[in-house]
């Protein structure tokens, strides 16, 4: 067994601890103690170190989009988002043919490694009001048959997927899939009673809470508002942009321990201002936000790295209350809390070190540097 290990302030059980070593053998932790007897081989850092990053919605990167249905640049995601603190995430994909969905579940449940740890089917059974930049073309009503050919071609891969619960046979794929599949309530326009409802049925989350769903009103509390008493989990997008810095603060407040970072992010995620395509519609990336060509919102260009540090600088959280929602509750919501999300004993060797700026020195996954 080959050991590494690690020595410096760790966030270990919900704080940050000084003098922290952790040994690291077969991918795995084997060990985490606080001790001032350190070996001379241990590594010696200045920095943070904090549990991998966690994405549970994330479409592409550096130029590629799981949507492209290539093995290949499915992986070139999986690295570039690593560079930037996501040592795992659910590939995501759009609301698009039957045929091109199926080519895509093919091509992710092809990616070696182990970066990916869930399938986060975003549609197509969505409604149009609120579709957002996704084809509108390819939107239908909920069919249990898609989805059960859906999930044959990658029956061990965990599985979330999206859903209007208006929708035509909303109900009866929820009731007929909810112990295989995590149903988030999203790109809908449901009211409160029919979000609650969903809840009933075995739907457990919200997608990027707030965007594309009816927000909040002291006379009709919304799917914002079913989302905030419910027990449910949910995804925030901390761009900046897509929720006000104000609104992230008393989400993360309001819903502790039930708030999940995701970045939304598509292939221009790390690239340079310009036109690039999602899944046939044109996107225009300025200053930070990508759009379609009438301003709305397509996607993010956003890391799970620079999420992590606006929670802390634009919401004005403490790193404390932030790390967890980037590890530890996406690793609850997809089911793999069992071996990540923490810096613990059996837990897989994954890390993100942060300098006191909060940004990211260096990345591990499953023992080895990014």
């Amino acid at each position: 067994m080959k050991i590494r290990q690690l020595f410096g302030r760790a966030f270990v059980r919900g704080a940050i601890q000084d003098d922290t070593l952790i040994t690291v053998g077969d991918e795995a932790i084997i060990d985490v103690s606080q001790t001032n007897d350190v070996p001379l081989v241990a590594e010696r850092t200045s920095c943070l170190i904090a549990p991998g990053f966690i994405d549970v919605h994330v479409h592409g990167g550096d130029g590629a989009d799981f949507m492209d249905a290539d093995v290949g640049q499915n992986e070139r995601i999986l690295r570039f988002h690593a560079k930037h603190g996501t040592t795992a995430l659910c590939a995501t994909t759009l609301s698009g043919s039957s045929g091109d969905i199926q080519k895509a579940v093919k091509a992710i449940a092809g990616v070696q490694g182990g970066g990916v740890v869930g399938i986060h089917l975003e549609g197509p059974f969505i409604n149009r009001q609120r579709a957002g930049a996704q084809d509108a073309s390819s939107i239908r009503p909920a069919d249990i048959h898609e989805l059960s050919a859906l999930l044959a071609l990658a029956p061990r891969m965990r599985w979330m997927m999206t859903v209007a619960p208006e929708l035509d046979g909303a109900r009866a794929l929820i009731e007929h899939f909810k112990d295989r599949v995590l149903f988030s309530i999203g790109h809908t326009a449901a009211g409160y009673s029919e979000a609650a409802a969903a809840l009933e049925w075995g739907a457990r989350h919200f997608t990027h809470l707030f965007n594309a769903m009816t927000g909040m009103h002291h006379r009709e509390p919304g799917v914002v508002g079913a989302a905030f008493v419910s027990d449910a989990t949910a995804e925030l997008i901390a761009d900046g942009i897509h929720v006000h810095p104000v609104m992230l603060r008393i989400a993360a407040t309001a819903m502790p321990h039930r708030i999940a970072l995701v970045t939304d992010a598509m292939r221009a995620c790390g690239l340079a201002d310009g036109e690039y395509k999602l899944y046939g519609y044109d996107v225009r990336v300025a200053e930070g936000a990508a759009r379609l060509a009438d301003g709305t919102l397509a996607g993010s260009v956003l890391t799970m790295g620079d999420a992590v540090k606006n929670m802390v600088e634009l919401a004005d959280l403490p790193i404390e209350m932030v790390l967890p929602l980037a590890s530890e509750v996406p690793a609850r919501v997809i089911g793999i809390s069992d071996r990540k999300g923490r810096i613990a004993r059996n837990e897989d060797a994954d890390f993100v070190l942060l300098t006191d700026k909060l940004e990211i020195d260096r990345v591990i996954v499953r023992g080895a540097d990014a």
